[in-house]
């Protein structure tokens, strides 16, 4: 079967795209120096280009392999495979473009490093689009297919078996399900073929390829038993963790010096997604300060006028990674209005001060955490930060409640654009909060900032 000569499929293909990584080189100095575009500097010699080669065969092989690009994709999208490819080549062009910075002796043209950052990655998207159409159509034939036997119950089950059935392109046909209690019934759209201890004696009469085991953690005393009686089979088996349940953040899978490291409370916000945020932040948070210090002096004034000092009330809450801050706001209540102990702030609240009142139904008194947000301390979008006092309640009463501190807290977030705000349901923010940490992306923050902007002028009683 043709899986058997995987290892040397993924060589010819490494070959394959840097080969046509090497023709895209050579093809965007024919297309800049010799197709008739304006060369006012002339036409440079070809030699220094062949040279290098030498440097971008091996960095561009190295970089696709670490974008796992010849590992196995069955079950990846065209769509999975062609960002990976953009990205590894994206990130090549740019050391390339590093690299042309040291040779001082030479001085490579800026319109062929353009010209070869469009060329690479069509030609190897192309090449991986037609060797996708070439599988499909063997898969069709009966070729090059994997025969699969699931093992297992409950969500694992189905979460597993619904991706294989829903994916017939990826060349894995499902067998069926081995499953106590529901012989002859289906797991998403798969047949439950027999029970445990039926196991070896479907393998002996079927082909098995794979066997995938998917059972559930309460079932750890069955694992064991499954894997025993897989021990002395030829076929191959893998195994799916059972981490759909109790965990509400991304899982990974690290190495420790060749030991798998599974990770359960992940976030998206790390290395360069983080840095862009907090670029993001701090510009947006700085520019804003600046636009808009006339309204803020005026706001500071009519405090001062109505109601004196402090302009500013400062209230300890907790963000990012637990770490407490005092949070910034225009001061709206008396200044006994926490004498009796903090809490939220009702509708018509007694303790609001004249301008306190405006300010709030317009939420302009949340202005000053824009210094928070340039200190570091918070984001402008993210889970909205609670006081300490509240929260060690909060955490005995809820479990996963402290997974919304894996990101820095924001002036505005999801939870708050969809009207779960100050002394509303604990539950519905934190299921809010725990979706954005999920789901985080740069396009999502635009979205919660402008939802904010379109329903901002309301009141909110969050203190």
């Amino acid at each position: 079967m043709l899986y058997r000569y995987s290892e040397v499929f993924r060589t010819l293909l490494a070959v394959a795209d840097i080969s046509l990584i090497a023709a895209a080189w050579l093809g965007a100095y024919l297309l800049r120096f010799e197709a008739g575009l304006p060369v006012p500097l002339g036409v440079a010699p070809p030699e220094p280009y062949f040279y290098a080669l030498a440097a971008i065969v091996p960095l561009f092989l190295v970089i696709l392999r670490s974008h796992g690009l010849y590992e196995t994709r069955r079950m990846d999208s065209p769509l999975g495979e062609a960002s990976a490819v953009i990205r590894a080549t994206a990130l090549g062009v740019l050391l390339l473009a590093a690299l042309t910075f040291f040779a001082r002796n030479y001085s490579y043209s800026r319109g062929v490093l353009a010209l070869f950052a469009l060329l690479a990655p069509m030609a190897v998207i192309t090449l991986r689009s037609a060797i996708r159409f070439v599988l499909r159509r063997a898969r069709r034939r009966g070729l090059n297919l994997r025969y699969v036997l699931l093992v297992g119950s409950g969500p694992l089950a189905e979460s597993v078996a619904a991706r294989i059935v829903g994916r017939p392109d990826a060349g894995m046909r499902m067998i069926g399900v081995v499953a106590d209690g529901a012989f002859g019934g289906e797991v998403a759209g798969a047949p439950i073929v027999g029970g445990y201890v039926d196991l070896k004696s479907i393998l002996r009469s079927q082909r098995v390829d794979q066997v995938i085991i998917a059972l559930s953690r309460h079932e750890s005393d069955r694992f064991e038993k499954v894997v025993a009686e897989l021990a002395d089979e030829v076929v191959n088996v893998k195994i799916v963790p059972d981490l759909l349940h109790g965990f509400s953040l991304r899982s990974t899978v690290e190495s420790l010096d060749g030991i798998p490291v599974i990770g359960l409370q992940e976030t998206a916000l790390y290395g360069w997604a983080a840095l862009g945020k907090r670029s993001f932040d701090f510009v947006a948070s700085a520019t804003l300060l600046l636009v808009l210090s006339p309204l803020l002096g005026a706001i500071s004034i009519a405090v001062l006028a109505i109601s004196g000092r402090p302009i500013f009330y400062r209230q300890a809450r907790m963000g990012h990674d637990g770490r407490v801050f005092d949070m910034l706001k225009f001061r709206s209540m008396r200044r006994d209005a926490e004498s009796m102990g903090p809490g939220w702030t009702t509708e018509g609240d007694s303790r609001r001060t004249s301008v306190g009142g405006w300010l709030r139904s317009r939420s302009l008194d949340e202005l000053p955490q824009l210094i928070n947000v340039v200190r570091g301390d918070m984001s402008l979008v993210g889970p909205r930060p609670e006081q300490p006092t509240f929260i060690e309640e909060f955490r005995r009463e809820i479990p996963g409640y402290m997974l919304r501190h894996k990101v820095r807290a924001g002036m505005t977030g999801w939870a708050q654009v969809h009207g779960w705000r100050g002394d509303t349901s604990i539950h519905e923010r934190l299921e809010h909060d725990l979706y954005y940490i999920q789901k985080w992306s740069f396009w999502l923050d635009l979205r919660i900032l402008l939802m904010t902007l379109v329903r901002g002028g309301r009141d909110h009683t969050a203190y």
